[in-house]
């Protein structure tokens, strides 16, 4: 038996995120081909959205189909759609759903593959032949639940027993479907249905429909990528199959949706815990296809040789069958050769940086209209990093140019505004995409201002050079005109009040500028259009507030905003060898710096850890314990202490805690204004979209803080006791 999965993007204006299965028995090999979804039915410049619009909630329902057929071909269409719980519908408007299925099955372009379903509002339609075989429901909370929060508006579908599949009426001549739980049973083999977080619960349906006897599971998945989250996808696919046997599909959606999410594909298939098909992981192709040829018997032996669950399988409640009166292969079959199983090939942290932000890129700068990114590009890692998703882009943009891929094609000439071009040097299209400003003032060293203007030569950009003092001044001139005083910085005398004051002014001046050389930079060189501003906060500084409030933080879009220091270090590491680019080993090795203080004759006199008063690799460390562990002050100070306990004292770890909490809670104001940023880890400190805690604290945590100082004095005196005992 033959499997063959298609995957593709969704339609952005439609709820309906489709997934389609078109089983043809003909020859000598079965064919199972899956589509994630099928073509848009909004406006044409939105068909190729490539992730469906999510509604704040949402129910799934599993719709099955078998059109009339003749000779020995035989169809089975399967449905994944996508219903706002906020709509108001009954079941009676399954009649639309049965409807569009019914008018799919003759359509020119092939049985099932015509299948527009808009909602569950598509139009019903009585012409065609063939039957609705049912109506699953399928609802399951979010894998995770602060990026889709939907708890507070459904409830689980629960199971129901072998006589609970309740009935709906359609349209006639068919009145009535099973609407709930069921499985598809053809002459040689059963087919069962889940649908993306269904897979990460405890209790998957997978388990109760294996030891029922299905043996072919798919999954239309909408699975967002996370660094290093690949692994678990495909670890709990190889260990379904694993401990219950069976052949999984497994179809995620590809490309942005909209906001901060990411789909990254992944499609596979597997049987009795091995791979037989990977699909990319990141890609700008639409449709990607994969194929095995897999033997049935090898499940049925599989799982003969587990005794153990033949004995769960004795006591499992059986699911509702319906039956589809053909079968997915032929005695012929026995000609055509089987998959062998290969190794799943994992990409790196690094390479899932230098991918999928890039290809988030692409999708907002395609989708947003607009001509290319403005980026302020100060000589330190952060903005060198985004610099190179930039320049990551632009190469896998002529890479699917260079495949045929005439999508991409179309996309980049809208972009450039040249219905003639064809990109071929990633360098050359990031000269027309990209413009990068390196914005210098009087406390700006010449070392960051030459190592901008060398990344920037590597990779192409249209760079700018400018200086912000005269607008600085005037600003600072304007409020001494107005009250008579005039701030200084920390070197010459002044408070700390007027030292940060000065600070932010200069920060706040290069957000203004920035917007306005992205609005009419393209004007000035006779091009049209305008530029998305690019930020560069990452998720370290953005976690303890050290930016400031609407300054060049404050952007269209993030893509390193949900990436550590630690792991953009790594990712620009890679590009020095992966794309040749020098320039980045003396970003690398200088200390990161805001550069808004005095030099110190010529040098940098300010650094980034200094002024936080802890490093980048510790921050990695709260952000998880905070986020992830939902850790307070107490708790995280517990966990520090075995976590150091070879570097710290007690007493240190409590006062690295209370520096944290004290500056986390003292900005935390700061994330309701973040840039939206590329969601690439669990602990991103946006308030607005992943972290839900409040933004105002009391920045003294009385309690808290007692409690540590508390266990510090126990364990100093422990220790005092130990040390006398030994004397």
């Amino acid at each position: 038996m033959r499997l063959l999965e298609k995957q593709e993007p969704a339609s952005c204006p439609s709820p309906a995120a489709r997934e389609l299965g078109d089983l043809s028995a003909g020859g000598n090999f079965v064919r199972l081909s899956w589509v994630v979804s099928g073509v848009g039915t909004g406006p044409p410049e939105h068909r190729r959205c490539r992730k469906s619009i999510r509604e704040p909630a949402w129910w799934m329902l599993v719709a099955h189909w078998a059109p009339e057929a003749s000779g020995a071909e035989s169809q089975l269409v399967t449905a994944t759609v996508k219903v706002m719980a906020a709509q108001s519908w009954v079941l009676g408007r399954v009649k639309g759903v049965a409807g569009a299925l019914r008018s799919a099955g003759e359509t020119p372009a092939g049985p099932g593959l015509g299948l527009l379903l808009a909602g569950l509002g598509a139009g019903g339609s009585s012409g065609g032949g063939g039957c609705s075989l049912g109506l699953e429901t399928k609802w399951q909370p979010s894998c995770e639940s602060h990026v889709w929060p939907l708890e507070s508006w459904l409830s689980t579908w629960p199971r129901q027993d072998s006589q609970g599949a309740s009935r709906a009426l359609v349209t006639a001549p068919q009145e009535t479907v099973p609407f709930g739980d069921a499985v598809l049973s053809t002459w040689d083999t059963c087919i069962g249905s889940e649908v993306c977080e269904e897979l990460w619960t405890p209790h998957s349906p997978h388990v109760d429909m294996g030891l029922d006897g299905v043996e072919i599971f798919t999954n239309a998945s909408g699975s967002h990528h996370v660094l290093r989250k690949a692994h678990a996808r495909v670890d709990l696919v190889t260990m379904a199959t694993t401990k219950n046997g069976g052949i999984y599909l497994l179809a995620n959606q590809k490309g942005c949706d909209g906001d901060r999410l990411y789909y990254d594909g992944c499609a596979l298939i597997a049987m009795n815990g091995s791979i037989f098909a990977q699909g990319s992981q990141f890609s700008l192709d639409d449709v990607e296809v994969l194929t095995a040829t897999l033997d049935l018997e090898d499940i049925r032996s599989y799982r003969a040789e587990i005794s153990s669950r033949n004995l769960a399988a004795s006591r499992v409640s059986p699911y509702p069958r319906v039956k589809v009166d053909f079968a997915l292969s032929c005695h012929e079959d026995l000609l055509e050769p089987v998959s062998e199983p290969i190794e799943w090939k994992y990409h790196s942290p690094a390479e899932e940086i230098s991918l999928g932000p890039a290809c988030w890129l692409w999708d907002f700068l395609r989708r947003s209209r607009q001509a290319g990114f403005f980026l302020p590009l100060s000589g330190g890692v952060d903005s060198a990093a985004t610099a190179c998703l930039v320049y990551s882009m632009c190469h896998q943009v002529c890479e699917a140019v260079k495949r045929g891929n005439l999508e991409v094609l179309a996309d980049v000439r809208t972009i450039v505004n040249q219905l003639s071009y064809t990109p071929q040097d990633p360098r050359e299209l990031c000269g027309r995409v990209l413009t990068t400003c390196y914005m210098a003032s009087e406390n700006s060293s010449q070392e960051t201002c030459d190592r901008a203007r060398e990344l920037a030569q590597q990779i192409g950009s249209h760079h700018i050079g400018l200086h912000i003092d005269p607008v600085v001044k005037a600003l600072v001139g304007l409020f001494s005109l107005v009250t008579g005083a005039s701030p200084r910085f920390a070197v010459h005398g002044g408070s700390d009040r007027e030292n940060l004051a000065l600070q932010n002014v200069q920060a706040r001046v290069r957000m203004v500028i920035a917007y306005l050389f992205a609005q009419l930079s393209l004007w000035s060189r006779g091009a049209p259009g305008g530029l998305l501003v690019l930020g560069s906060a990452n998720v370290d500084e953005s976690l303890l507030g050290y930016l400031t409030k609407y300054d060049c933080s404050s952007a269209d879009i993030n893509p390193i905003g949900g990436i550590s220091k630690t792991d953009l270090r790594a990712f620009v590491q890679l590009c020095v060898e992966r794309f040749q680019l020098p320039a980045l080993q003396s970003i690398l090795a200088a200390p990161a710096t805001a550069e808004l203080e005095p030099l110190a004759h010529g040098r940098v006199s300010q650094t980034d850890e200094e002024d936080m008063g802890m490093t980048y690799a510790e921050l990695s460390v709260y952000g998880r314990l905070r986020k992830v562990a939902k850790t307070g002050p107490y708790s995280m100070f517990c966990k520090l202490l075995d976590m150091w306990r070879d570097t710290c004292s007690p007493r240190q770890v409590a006062d690295k805690v209370k520096c944290f909490f004290s500056k986390y809670s003292m900005n935390r104001h700061k994330m309701t204004t973040l840039t939206p940023a590329y969601h690439a880890e669990s602990y991103s400190p946006d308030d607005n979209r992943f972290d839900l805690r409040p933004f105002l604290y009391n920045t003294r945590w009385p309690w808290q803080f007692r409690c540590i100082e508390n266990q510090v004095l126990q364990l100093e005196g422990r220790q005092r006791q130990e040390l006398d005992g030994v004397d």
